[in-house]
């Protein structure tokens, strides 16, 4: 598997595409929502809930390397990875489904 047939499955087919639209929209929201609000309450976990439970594990992972005072950036990151790792499973399920990743056949 090449970096384009990556870039596919992660990034360009429809599945992909409208999961990783529904994950960018609840960071948007929860941007909007903590620089307008003065409580913004638990908007933050929903993209947490979009990308679990990958985020979960990750989140898991940062906390027992850097404990409760890891940076915010890190945890962004973490969900970043854990939204390409779950776009990549359903864009291989959806072409798996369809008949297109089958194996000896070229991407």
């Amino acid at each position: 598997m090449n970096a384009r047939t990556l870039l596919r499955l992660t990034v360009t087919n429809p599945v992909s595409a409208i999961y990783l639209g529904l994950v960018g929209a609840s960071v948007v929201f929860e941007i909007v929502v903590v620089l307008t609000s003065s409580d913004p309450g638990f908007v933050g976990v929903w993209p947490f809930f979009f990308t679990a439970p990958t985020s979960l594990v990750a989140v898991a992972v940062i906390d027992a390397i850097g404990g409760v005072d890891a940076h915010y950036w890190v945890l962004t990151v973490g969900l970043a990875v854990s939204a390409l790792l779950q776009s990549l499973a359903l864009g291989a399920t959806y072409e798996g489904l369809r008949g297109r990743l089958r194996p000896g056949r070229p991407a």
